[in-house]
């Protein structure tokens, strides 16, 4: 709940209870006995004033409880509670510009940005909740980052929140968390639509590579696969849909995909949910026995676009992961797909949402986790 509107019901209650003490319903009530029985005016005052005191110690206890839930709410809203826009506002207003810049001049330097942020985010958020836990280096090789599925991450998406982790520090020292800066990093990157970034998250203070198998999804998953991990993040069909369209800015590793281009079955070594013409172009870009570095865009079409070409092109049989295609040949998930490709406003309706949601995955907030000084150690 919105903290203006909490307030202004419990004013509103508040002035309902003192409305009840002043209108003249209780002075009839309470004269009654006097009004039918005037054998005994003292005994009637008497009675009058006694039921008057209990009204008045009810009306004032009433109006407590209303302002100590207000109280405990505020506690809440700022601690152990939630996230909320604005919540640098008092104590680093500018931290959103501040990141802004930082995104900016590191897309500057290489396109590779935009991936590599959004990636980061979701990997993280999907690994213990949004707590910059990916961030954490480790000399034994052990921490988060350090594990199998996360060893495909792009460096720039790692230095995209140092640089803005650092931009931060030199005008609000000790305030904002990595995990809130890789969140706005992660909205502003992708130059799609534009939302406001729920804000509030701390530091984890758990990093570790034994953590991660089995939480992020696999190149060969079909949907119900895909619908079940999403679902442990309170995450729907929809969301996972629409988070899928951030692929419209990826690349992947050769590696990634090659058995749809050479041994996807005894019967059919290319995949016959891909486009033929598509397929010999990957093989092109990825013959047998590539350079394991070697990667190709997502989508084939506008690569550094942020737009809904992704889903035209499931629609085309050009999905390049089969998680990704299954989202079309899949009947259960085909009608979102295609709305999606006809209706880039929809798409972009579902990616703000999904996004908010995700960003919300397992956060840390109030006493919770710490605000790292450096995001690639815990304080010390």
């Amino acid at each position: 709940m919105d903290i203006f509107i909490c307030l202004s019901q419990v004013i509103s209650q508040i002035k309902q209870l003192v409305t009840e003490l002043e209108e003249d319903f209780y002075l009839s009530s309470l004269l009654l006995p006097y009004i039918y029985d005037h054998s005994d005016m003292g005994m009637a005052c008497g009675q009058f004033e006694g039921q008057r005191e209990v009204i008045l110690v009810r009306k004032k206890m009433e109006i407590r409880r209303v302002l100590t839930l207000f109280i405990v709410f505020l506690i809440l809203q700022r601690g152990e509670g939630q996230l909320s826009q604005g919540f640098y506002n008092a104590t680093c207003p500018d931290v959103e510009s501040i990141v802004r810049k930082a995104v900016e001049n590191k897309f500057k330097q290489t396109f590779v940005t935009i991936p590599a942020t959004l990636r980061l985010f979701f990997h993280d958020c999907f690994i213990g909740g949004c707590d910059a836990s990916i961030m954490i280096s480790s000399p034994n090789g052990d921490a988060e980052k350090d594990a199998p599925d996360n060893l495909s991450l792009a460096g720039d998406g790692f230095d995209t929140v140092i640089k803005a982790k650092q931009a931060v520090e030199a005008k609000c020292p000790k305030v904002v968390s990595c995990a809130d800066i890789m969140a706005i990093a992660a909205r502003d990157v992708a130059g799609g639509p534009s939302f406001e970034v729920e804000l509030g998250r701390r530091d984890g203070l758990v990093s570790q590579a034994s953590r991660v198998a089995g939480k992020l999804p696999q190149p060969n998953f079909n949907l119900g696969q895909l619908n079940t991990m999403f679902a442990k993040n309170n995450l729907t069909q929809t969301d996972m849909i629409a988070l899928s369209g951030a692929h419209t800015v990826g690349f992947s590793h050769c590696s990634r995909f090659a058995n749809r281009l050479y041994s996807f079955s005894p019967s059919s070594p290319v995949d016959p949910d891909l486009d033929p013409t598509y397929a010999q172009q990957l093989k092109q870009e990825c013959p047998q026995n590539v350079d394991p570095s070697i990667a190709v865009n997502m989508d084939p079409v506008t690569p550094q676009n942020f737009d809904n070409k992704y889903f035209k092109n499931l629609v085309a049989k050009k999905g390049l992961f089969t998680s990704d295609e299954v989202l079309f040949t899949n009947p259960a998930s085909k009608p979102t797909v295609v709305h999606f490709s006809k209706k880039q406003n929809f798409f972009n309706g579902a990616f703000i949402t999904a996004m908010a949601k995700l960003g919300r995955v397992g956060v840390k907030t109030g006493k919770a986790g710490e605000i790292r000084l450096d995001c690639t150690s815990f304080n010390s």
